[in-house]
């Protein structure tokens, strides 16, 4: 009988030692898995990317399918991690049933399933939970799994990488997973190295940010990166470099997009991550440092200073080749105390992407300068190539960004500028960032500057926006000045927004990477002309009085009653 889940690589060889070809290691799968969720399974209830689809009787395989995120997430079989953390013989049975179901009907397959990145999940899948689908099954299964799986491993050996950036490298994984945890692979396992080695070289960037600029990129990868290194140990072969070195660089990244409350900062297509799948990552690593200050290759500041966080991106967009999810929120900015954020780009959702895609990209959808109504960057917008690129890459966008920090007297000073807007309207976005040295005062200056020599500002349309999202927690009310805005966190600090010299308006926004999906929020927006004013001045500033009065309470609730 064939051991089933370990929180480690697991050997298989012993099943079937007669036979050349035969599974000898099952790899480790980190994700999360729920065991609740083999009930509503059984039951035909499959729940994936926010849309449910139930059976009634009939192969889940057979039913169309409502959105392409749903179609994806079925035939990449993660799933079946649920129904091994079961671990029940009607699990076992129901995920073998299912396997063979999808197995035996190859003249239903559809064109997504041939889609290399989903094949690459599909694999991954049929080779880590093989404990699960092979428990307590006969020869005759064995080998119907094996030449299935076999298929699958021969379509992606010969399979054309169009897909850049996470894709290709999830197919380079898949190949190298099959190469170890197959018999009679040893041929195929060098070449299968090389190959994900030079495509880790190329796409991990030397400070371990993804050359996509997406955090979200960082754990899908290391989620399959880790079990990789021990497969590798598990059948005594020295991983290659490449992989050991761009574990130990993606592992301080992680670290550095994390606020304090455990949230990834929200950018180029990040949406939310599972905490606990963070978690179980930051576990294997070794260092456990501080987040480093600066990744210059990846192009992020990150600025810690008492319990605050600030997170800036002063990059330009990724190549085009990777650019299918990325933003043009250039300058734009994240800012949290403690464990409660305030400031935060509008993110991605998880599900329904389609939907707010076009807005989730956009420069309004960030925290910073938008000038006359327009990204910084822009896109492809020909139906004809979306579907060609499965995306809408940038074909425009800042071309030279600018960043240099000091420590100054009274913390630390970050100042940076990009021309995003430069060849469409002659205007250079300039942002200086001032955060105290305890963490309760961030100042900020944006500017923007002619790039011509007579140092005006020329045109009809020199209308900008600044603005800052807010997260959802926060409750906030404009004060009666219209200069200023209060905002109350949700462990009841409270933190006042200032504005020098402009009129502040409280706009609502949304919050697309919310745990539950899109949430309403608020967003703190300055509008002016660039031609009057092209200066905007702001500051938010902790107030200790809502902490004072809190210990007064305190105090007088401890202080004995006098006698009359």
């Amino acid at each position: 009988m064939i051991a089933r889940a370990s929180g480690s690589t697991m050997a298989l060889s012993r099943l079937w030692p007669g036979r050349t070809d035969r599974l000898i290691i099952a790899p480790h799968d980190l994700r999360t898995a729920d065991a609740t969720r083999a009930a509503e399974i059984y039951a035909g209830r499959f729940v994936f990317a926010g849309k449910i689809v139930t059976c009634h009787g009939r192969s889940i395989f057979d039913l169309e399918p409502p959105s392409e995120d749903w179609e994806a997430a079925l035939l990449g079989f993660g799933w079946l991690r649920h129904l091994r953390a079961a671990d029940t013989a009607l699990t076992r049975a129901n995920a073998r049933s299912l396997v063979d179901d999808w197995i035996s009907n190859q003249a239903r397959r559809r064109p997504l399933e041939r889609r290399a990145d989903v094949r690459a999940r599909r694999v991954i899948s049929l080779l880590s939970q093989a404990p699960l689908v092979l428990g307590d099954t006969d020869g005759k299964f064995y080998r119907k799994y094996l030449r299935g799986l076999a298929r699958e491993i021969k379509y992606l050996r010969y399979s054309t990488l169009d897909n850049d950036g996470v894709p290709r490298l999830q197919v380079l994984i898949a190949l190298c997973y099959a190469s170890l945890c197959l018999a009679n692979q040893a041929r195929n396992i060098k070449t299968a190295t090389r190959r994900l080695s030079d495509e880790l070289q190329r796409q991990i960037l030397p400070d371990g940010g993804h050359i996509s600029r997406n955090p979200g990129a960082l754990v899908e990868l290391l989620s399959d990166l880790l079990p990789l290194r021990q497969t590798f140990a598990a059948r005594n072969i020295a991983p290659p470099p490449a992989l050991l070195n761009a574990i130990d660089r993606m592992m301080p990244m992680l670290r550095f997009f994390r606020h304090g409350d455990g949230s990834f900062a929200l950018f180029n297509g990040m949406s939310t991550a599972p905490s606990d799948l963070v978690a179980t990552l930051l576990a294997y690593d070794d260092t456990r440092g501080v987040p480093m200050a600066s990744m210059p290759h990846t192009g992020f500041q990150r600025l810690d200073a008492g319990a605050s966080t600030l997170i800036v991106d002063t990059g330009p967009p990724p190549p085009p080749s990777v650019s299918t999810d990325a933003h043009a929120g250039c300058l734009s900015f994240e800012f949290s105390s403690g464990t409660s954020r305030i400031v935060v780009n509008c993110g991605m959702p998880s599900t329904g992407r389609d939907n707010w895609r076009p807005f989730a990209r956009s420069t309004a959808a960030h925290s910073t300068l938008t000038y006359h109504d327009t990204s910084s960057c822009q896109f492809v917008e020909l139906s004809a190539m979306k579907r060609l690129l499965r995306g809408a890459p940038i074909t425009s966008g800042p071309g030279k960004v600018e960043s240099y920090r000091e420590a100054i007297s009274d913390g630390d000073m970050l100042t940076a500028s990009h021309d995003g807007y430069l060849s469409r309207f002659g205007v250079i976005h300039r942002r200086a960032l001032v955060l105290s040295r305890d963490g309760m005062h961030l100042e900020g200056e944006d500017t923007l500057a002619p790039a011509a020599a007579s140092g005006r500002i020329k045109g009809g349309d020199a209308d900008f926006a600044l603005r800052f999202h807010l997260h959802p927690s926060v409750k906030a009310s404009r004060l009666s000045d219209a200069r200023g805005v209060m905002l109350v966190l949700p462990n009841r600090d409270v933190w006042t927004f200032e504005a020098m010299d402009d009129k502040v308006e409280l706009e609502d926004s949304v919050f697309l990477a919310g745990n539950d999906g899109p949430r309403r929020t608020s967003q703190i927006v300055i509008r002016q002309d660039a031609r009057q004013a092209s200066t905007v001045r702001w500051s938010f500033v902790r107030s200790s009085t809502s902490a004072a009065a809190t210990n007064a309470r305190r105090n007088a609730r401890r202080e004995p009653e006098l006698p009359l």
